[in-house]
Order: C-alpha cells, then sequence, then structure tokens
C-alpha cells in the first residue's frame, strides 16, 4: 500500500514535430518535514494580516451613523476590510484624490452640498471617466437620458458627463432635488444609485423613515456604507495602513481655457497651433469625443490647455 502515498502529476512536452504529449509520473509529496522552517518562521514572525477597529463614532453629511442600530456596524466594518485589504485599488483613490477634490470641492459648497457627497464620486467611478456596461458614463456616472435632463450636451462630439465640472454641477442639482423630496442625505445617497422612486417605494413598502432600516438589493444596501469605508479610510489613511509620501499623489492639472466659437477641422493641428498636442488636448478635455469639433451651432466652448 506504500504506493498509494504518491501523488499523480501531469506532465506536458512537446515533441520536435509540434505535438504536445501530456504524460503521467508518480511523486512523493512533501511532508512538513520537507518545509524550510527558517522561512515557514519568518512568515509567521513578519507577516500579519489584521482585523479592524471599526470608528465608535462615524458622520456622512453633518449627521451620526447609527452604529448602535441593528446591522448597521458589521456592514460597515466589511465596506473597511474590502477597501483596507484591496490595497492597489484605495492606494489610487489616494492618488486620484488629491488631483480631483480640489475641484469638486468648490462646486459642492457653491451647491449646498455636504461634502462628504465628493466620496460618491469616489466609489462611483473612482474618479475616473468610467463607462458601466449599462452606459452610466463620467465621474458621475449619468446615464445618457438623466444627464441631458440635468443640463449636460451629449451628443456624438460633446459628452460633457466626460466634464469633471459640468458633471459635477449636474449631479449637484440631482442631489438638491433628491433632498427637496426626503430630507435626509443618507437616502439621498441611496437614491442616487437606486432612484428616488426605488426608495420611496421601499420606505412606504418597509413603513421606515431611515436608510439604517432599510432591505433593500445588494448594490443599494452596501452603497452608503461603502462611501462612509472610503471616507474613512481617506482621512485616516495611516490607521488602516497606508503610508504614501506627499511626492507620490497625482497633482491638480495647471491648465489655462480659451474659448473657441467655430468649427475645429482636425484637433491635432490646432493643438499644435495652441502649443500642445492632441493627447495632451483629449486628456484635459475628454469630452470632446471626436477627432474634430464641427460646432454646426456656432456654440462657445472652452477647452483646457497645459498653463504652460
Amino acid at each position: 500500500m506504500e504506493s498509494a502515498k504518491k501523488i499523480l502529476w501531469p506532465v506536458l512536452l512537446i515533441c520536435n514535430t509540434g505535438v504536445m504529449l501530456l504524460l503521467w509520473g508518480f511523486s512523493e509529496p512533501k511532508g512538513p518535514e520537507h518545509v524550510d522552517k527558517s522561512y515557514s518562521e519568518h512568515i509567521e514572525d513578519n507577516y500579519k494580516v489584521f482585523s479592524l477597529a471599526t470608528p465608535e463614532v462615524v458622520v456622512f453629511a453633518d449627521a451620526d451613523v447609527p452604529l448602535d442600530k441593528f446591522g448597521v456596524r458589521e456592514k460597515l466594518d466589511r465596506e473597511l476590510l474590502v477597501n483596507t485589504y484591496w490595497q492597489s485599488n484605495t492606494f489610487l483613490l489616494f492618488k486620484r484624490a488629491n488631483r480631483w477634490f480640489p475641484v469638486i470641492e468648490p462646486i459642492l459648497a457653491k451647491n449646498n452640498i455636504p461634502d462628504d457627497f465628493k466620496y460618491l464620486a469616489v466609489i462611483e467611478s473612482g474618479l475616473t471617466n468610467a463607462v458601466s456596461h449599462a452606459g452610466a458614463t463620467g465621474f458621475w456616472q449619468f446615464m445618457k437620458e438623466t444627464g441631458i435632463s440635468y443640463g449636460l450636451e451629449i451628443n456624438e462630439e460633446v459628452d460633457e458627463r466626460y466634464d469633471v465640472v459640468k458633471s459635477t454641477e449636474a449631479a449637484c442639482k440631482y442631489l438638491n432635488d433628491g433632498y427637496k423630496r426626503f430630507g435626509d442625505w443618507s437616502l439621498v445617497a441611496a437614491s442616487y444609485n437606486m432612484g428616488m422612486g426605488g426608495v420611496n417605494k421601499q420606505l412606504n413598502r418597509q413603513q421606515v423613515s431611515e436608510y439604517w432600516d432599510l432591505m433593500l438589493n445588494e448594490e443599494t444596501s452596501r452603497y452608503v456604507y461603502r462611501i462612509l469605508a472610503v471616507k474613512e479610510i481617506l482621512n485616516n489613511g495611516t490607521a488602516y495602513g497606508f503610508v504614501i509620501r506627499p511626492k507620490d499623489l497625482y497633482e491638480p492639472y495647471q491648465t489655462r481655457s480659451t474659448e473657441v466659437s467655430g468649427n475645429i477641422d482636425d484637433l491635432a493641428v490646432w493643438a499644435k497651433e495652441n502649443g500642445a498636442n492632441y493627447n495632451i488636448v483629449k486628456t484635459l478635455n475628454p469630452w470632446m469625443r471626436q477627432t474634430y469639433l464641427k460646432n454646426s451651432k456656432n456654440k462657445t466652448y472652452e477647452i483646457l490647455l497645459p498653463k504652460e
């Protein structure tokens, strides 16, 4: 019965004719006595993964989150764990936030939207001009019809969902409409994911008045907790193991703007004439969706160029 202890291993051979042969061989399994003990001890001494301590006080839009309510602390704990131990993604959030929060924050303040809603843009898109499988686009993930209804120009040449400033302005209009309806910012945040009608329907069906008491679909039930987790980590990075030097952060773009009221036949040529190149102009102005701008209605557009 000694042979029963052996392990069957596949071996792939490629002959000079190009034919692949799959052979099988036996080998003895390596027991604990074969493990490099010093290496094992090194891992045990140095590799640590810690459970996180959830904060005792959490605030969203100037209101305390009821951590003692049924399930609230556990749901927050889940999102803190996911975002802490998805290190590569969270490091990118730190870097991008340094570039884009200075753009988003004053727009939120001007429109009387709580500053915490900048973290909604973080969980929606990772502060990139992402496009979802359903077609939601930009930092704030507007669908085409919703974007148009909130004043964004969207056509084959121009798509202002890709314009961080204008899409943030549109998001503020939506959020203010939500607050007029619900009078509660956590419900407003949930409605950004589920729709105002969907949230209102569940409030009535479940006979509750707060987001924290609702039983919702998987995505929306996690949505506000994801905002809270990202806020907590980005504001207290070292407490969650993130060490990032100022020089590692992405700096805000330094730009100047020029107005264009006519057409641009070739954006690459136009970029060179204005001291830049096609790559730079498209990066700074992702709302320009073509290699040209026909501008048949002679609208005036502001195009960003490098300051230097």
